[in-house]
């Protein structure tokens, strides 16, 4: 179960069906998921429809409606913030601005195979071609970083079908894959053994020295435990093995 606008929800067999994956559910088990829910649905009516059927109870008055690790007064100016910045309308996207960003990653991504087919492999193309492709590769990890956020288009669906098109088809890597991975980052930011980010990059994104002591413990099970995750994610989402194992070998060798 988990804790919604202090209405508690049983979601054990949900959590199998979610499009986000179990783990962004089961990261929240017996704990407040408001804000996490918030941040997550777009269109909050259609998804609490789901939610009717999965009501069991609501929060007694004096239980307090937040993470317990978290203070109250910052998650309500958070809120409160969030709402201001909604109203103003700055998380409207600009069409015409993410336009313009997939054309010039477009226009980089053929302009270094064409210096490298006309003018040969000599030193000075291929290294303005390199040059071409890797800026175009970093543009298209950021477009499609904002695709899986479902920020560029209103309807989820346009935006994971270009987010397909950008990270599957340009990038050569499965959009399944990682929005699972992103999803959870999302869900439990900074926190060891729940956001893969940390999991993945121990020496480089773990602050603290709780934190670091754990980090050292289990940094020998560490490529083990990555590479076995992402085989199963293969087996599942029918991901490209080659490519998911050759990220999980450099995360660790970091």
């Amino acid at each position: 179960w988990l804790v919604i606008d202090r209405k508690v929800y049983d979601v054990s067999r949900f959590s199998k069906q979610h499009p986000g994956g179990s783990r962004v559910i089961s990261h929240y088990a017996g704990q407040d998921a408001t804000d996490a829910f918030v941040a997550f649905h777009n269109d909050k009516s259609l998804v609490k429809k789901y939610l009717r059927s999965l009501l069991i109870g609501e929060l007694a008055p004096d239980q307090p409606s937040f993470e317990p690790n978290k203070k109250k007064s910052l998650l309500e100016d958070f809120r409160e913030l969030r709402c201001t910045v909604e109203k103003m309308g700055l998380l409207r996207p600009n069409y015409f601005f993410f336009f313009l960003i997939f054309l010039h990653l477009l226009v980089l991504d053929a302009a270094s195979w064409l210096v490298v087919w006309y003018f040969g492999i000599s030193l000075v193309p291929f290294l303005a071609g390199m040059a071409f492709f890797t800026v175009a590769q970093i543009q298209m990890g950021w477009f499609q970083h904002d695709l899986g956020h479902c920020s560029v288009f209103r309807k989820p669906r346009w935006n994971r079908l270009l987010q397909i098109v950008v990270i599957n088809v340009l990038k050569g890597l499965p959009a399944s894959w990682w929005n699972h991975l992103h999803n959870q980052h999302h869900a439990k930011p900074n926190c060891f053994h729940k956001d893969p980010d940390l999991n993945m990059h121990p020496l480089l994104f773990s602050l603290g020295k709780t934190l670091s002591v754990e980090v050292s413990m289990g940094i020998l099970s560490l490529a083990h435990y990555n590479i076995f995750s992402f085989f199963s994610l293969e087996r599942r989402r029918r991901s490209s093995c080659l490519t998911i194992t050759s990220i999980s070998i450099s995360s660790v060798s970091n």
